[in-house]
């Protein structure tokens, strides 16, 4: 796999607890409301996908085919605005390192399902006892993260 895009994926994942804690402290600013909070970012976001889309040339065309779009192609973005809202309204109450370790065993765990049956065009790929094995740390750590000051005492 090339080190750069392996690079990227860590930097993504370094990103999400700075995310929800930025928009925490936003959330604090605009009076307490962890939607509204989502809302600003968003729209943020919006304005900084524009200017990018702006500056690397992107083809404004290609979105004459979105009347064509079946009605769940478009639910990305409201699947987006749920997890930072999510994560807004969780990170100060569970803790940035408790709500991430539940948010990544999720994500492993639907991951291998997308990966086994070719979930929405996926490239299918088996799921051998490596990756099952890696699933089953993963979910211990979940475990250790939540419940490790419990134990031994």
């Amino acid at each position: 796999m090339n080190g750069l895009l392996l690079a990227l994926a860590f930097v993504m994942g370094v990103v999400v607890p700075l995310q929800a804690a930025i928009n925490h402290q936003l959330k604090l600013l605009i009076g307490g409301s962890p939607v509204m909070a989502a809302l600003v970012s968003f729209a943020v976001g919006s304005v900084t996908l524009t200017i990018a889309a702006l500056l690397s040339g992107q083809k404004w065309v290609g979105l004459a085919a979105l009347p064509r779009a079946e009605w769940w192609m478009l639910t990305g973005g409201a699947l987006g605005a749920l997890f930072v809202f999510g994560t807004t309204l969780l990170a100060p109450r569970l803790g940035v390192a408790v709500m991430l370790s539940l948010i990544i065993a999720g994500q492993v765990c639907a991951s291998l399902l997308f990966d086994r049956y070719g979930w929405l065009g996926m490239p299918l790929k088996e799921i051998n006892s490596w990756r099952l094995g890696g699933a089953l740390l993963v979910v211990a750590g979940v475990l250790l993260v939540n419940l490790g000051d419990r134990i031994g005492k």
